[in-house]
């Protein structure tokens, strides 16, 4: 299920705001907390994340709602009928992260590729910290430009661009959580 940005509050994960958002992750997180407690047949899935959409759709006052508020509801809905074994096991899980990789750059500034990198794995860890698993980077090429101080893209640019995919593709962070995965793309 796809949800439409009118009708939505931005959801704030960590530092970022996301919109334009689909359903998928609330079911994962519902999924998991059933699984640690081994109820795997858990039936109320589809019907609680029913009822986080039309919260969110028709009763949440903020235009921009923190994902950990969003999760400490769930919980209580979730004790509400009955199940809290499942509501303690219940840890956030955000729906897909879009970041520009030039807001980085732009703060890093031009030569200042170790800050470049120093930042965003900042940045990744405090996403992982507030439950994101799935990001994606957007903006690479602007950004070795940026980095590179060029008005445009060179093979120094491409260069760096590569390193940039390779630190993506090459990051991971362990947070404690044997069933989260995190997986960062670059989009081109």
């Amino acid at each position: 299920m796809i949800c439409l940005v009118g009708n939505l509050p931005v959801l704030q994960v960590g530092r970022h705001q996301v919109i334009g958002y689909d359903t998928a992750w609330i079911d994962v997180a519902l999924s998991r907390a059933a699984d640690r407690c081994n109820r795997h047949d858990f039936p109320f899935i589809d019907d609680i994340r029913d009822g986080v959409l039309h919260y969110l759709e028709h009763r949440c006052p903020l235009r921009v709602l923190p994902l950990g508020d969003l999760f400490l509801r769930i919980e209580s809905m979730l004790q509400k009928i009955g199940c809290d074994a499942i509501a303690d096991q219940l840890t956030p899980v955000a729906p897909p992260v879009t970041i520009s990789l030039a807001r980085f750059a732009r703060e890093a500034g031009n030569g200042f590729e170790l800050v470049f990198f120093c930042l965003l794995t900042e940045d990744l860890h405090d996403l992982a910290d507030h439950g994101a698993e799935v990001v994606r980077f957007k903006d690479i090429d602007e950004s070795a430009m940026i980095l590179r101080g060029k008005k445009t893209f060179t093979k120094d640019c491409q260069k760096l661009a590569n390193e940039m995919k390779d630190f993506v593709r090459t990051f991971h962070t362990d947070h404690g959580a044997p069933d989260r995965q995190f997986h960062l793309t670059v989009e081109s």
